[in-house]
């Protein structure tokens, strides 16, 4: 699905996604990835869900957001209960959401001005 939004300045926003990839200012990613508003797409190590670990948040929390949306893949799951637990010490918010979804919302909250984080997990 190809998205169409209006954005001010250099803004990273989502461009197109489809069941293997999205696309962020027209440049299409096919492993897992960090989406902010204002700082470089960065590679993410998790390639699925049951190889997520409460340490790969370490570099999502580093950017400082105020909340950070999960996108999972094509169908909604929810990471181990550890893995959740450990998101309440964080004290930023984290929403799970189908990638897409997640897409869709950032897209919403940073064309808002928001410092919103995308934390996608692709290709497994």
């Amino acid at each position: 699905m190809k998205l169409h939004l209006a954005v001010v300045g250099a803004q990273n926003h989502f461009t197109a996604y489809d069941a293997e990839s999205v696309t962020v200012n027209h440049t299409r990613y096919l492993t897992s990835l960090i989406v902010l508003p204002d700082q470089p797409v960065e590679n993410w190590p998790p390639t699925s869900l049951e190889h997520l670990e409460t340490a790969h948040f370490d570099t999502v929390v580093a950017h400082a957001p105020e909340i950070i949306l999960l996108g999972v893949g094509a169908r909604l799951r929810f990471p181990a209960r550890e893995i959740r637990l450990a998101w309440a010490r964080l004290h930023i918010g984290v929403e799970v959401m189908d990638t897409y979804a997640a897409c869709r919302t950032y897209n919403i909250l940073a064309g808002e001005g928001r410092r919103v984080a995308a934390a996608l997990i692709l290709g497994g």
